[in-house]
């Protein structure tokens, strides 16, 4: 009986701990024409996950809902987690990052406020200036993320 009892602390501190997870705006990048907004968000289950990150697409101001784009345990350089966001055009997004261990588009094609955006992801981009950590640390520090 007492191992039992031994055995079910931990698990029971694993259920406790997943079931929070935070989300924070890290970064927020205008269209060229100033009508949508690019969003990154960095998602942290604690101490034994990596940060996710979710790319939104939004009306210019308005607040993030429905990922188009997830990854997992992304880094920007070998320090320094996260991704950058790019727009090439009024259409197209690029979201720039060295490595994730996961990475995934839900909707390569999204139409927001009356126009279609493509969502592009690119791996094996380093940035070198990024700083080292998670994005809203660095945020928490004065801080800006690259972009």
């Amino acid at each position: 009986m007492r191992h039992r009892f031994i055995l079910a602390i931990p698990i029971a501190i694993v259920l406790t701990a997943c079931g929070f997870v935070s989300r924070d705006e890290v970064a927020r990048v205008g269209s060229p024409d100033g009508r949508l907004d690019a969003v990154l968000v960095e998602t942290n289950g604690g101490a034994t996950t990596s940060f996710g990150y979710e790319i939104h697409v939004v009306e210019k101001g308005k607040s993030y809902g429905e990922a188009v784009a997830t990854l997992y345990g992304a880094f920007r350089n070998e320090n320094a987690y996260g991704a950058n966001l790019r727009w090439l055009t009024e259409s197209d997004l690029l979201v720039e990052y060295q490595r994730a261990s996961a990475q995934a588009i839900a909707k390569s094609d999204v139409r927001v406020a009356g126009r279609d955006i493509h969502i592009l992801l690119r791996p094996g981009v380093s940035d070198l200036s990024a700083p080292a950590g998670g994005m809203l640390y660095n945020l928490g520090r004065g801080q800006r993320p690259s972009q």
